[in-house]
């Protein structure tokens, strides 16, 4: 008979998993290292080492069941909101583990179902994120969008990708303007924030 899991190791695992489902779902993906992991689940340094040499291990881990927190809540004036949400997701996706987990969401896809589901349920979730914020700026007044609202992630969030994985390089805030106008036409004048409006909730999607 196979011995059974020392529960301990159990215990430390779900605390480890939890702490980085926390960070990422709080700060994003750069929280996610071994240091920060580890003092939020109160353990050794080591014992995280033990279960996930790789921090990018960890966070692929973590990404399962964690949507990304890119273009939640959106707030009027959106366009700002907006540039800040590419800001960060440029940042992000420049730092070394999260472009490592990036490609192996990429790259796997193609032979592993188990990183093919992640990939589509990421996509999925930002994809419907941003339309919601996009769709919030057009209730605003902001913007007349230009185009059919499922290619705003390819056209806002792909060329970000691109620089990441095949053009590695920092990403100006000229480039981000520019994705920004891919969307359609601003409003010269943004629309006081109000907080009357109410962002449109994307639909939840099934594990």
């Amino acid at each position: 008979m196979a011995d059974s899991p020392d529960p301990r190791v159990t215990r430390s695992r779900e605390a480890i998993l939890a702490a980085a489902r926390e960070l990422l779902r709080e700060e994003g993906p750069s929280a996610v290292t071994h240091q920060r992991v580890a003092a939020r689940a109160e353990v050794g340094r080591a014992t995280v080492y033990r279960h996930w040499p790789h921090p990018e291990q960890l966070l692929t881990d973590a990404m399962a069941d964690v949507p990304m927190p890119f273009f939640l809540d959106p707030a009027t004036p959106v366009r700002p909101w907006l540039e800040r949400q590419l800001r960060v997701l440029a940042d992000q996706l420049a730092l070394p583990d999260v472009l490592a987990v990036t490609t192996t969401l990429v790259q796997g896809a193609r032979s592993e179902p188990q990183i093919t589901t992640r990939r589509d349920r990421l996509a999925t979730t930002i994809g419907q994120q941003l339309r919601a914020a996009l769709t919030l700026a057009e209730q605003a007044g902001e913007l007349q969008a230009a185009s059919d609202s499922r290619d705003a992630p390819a056209l806002m969030i792909g060329p970000l990708l691109y620089r990441s994985l095949l053009e590695p390089g920092p990403v100006s805030n000229d480039l981000i303007d520019r994705l920004l106008d891919a969307a359609g036409t601003w409003t010269t004048d943004s629309p006081i924030e109000n907080p009357a409006y109410e962002a449109p909730h994307p639909p939840t999607t099934e594990p």
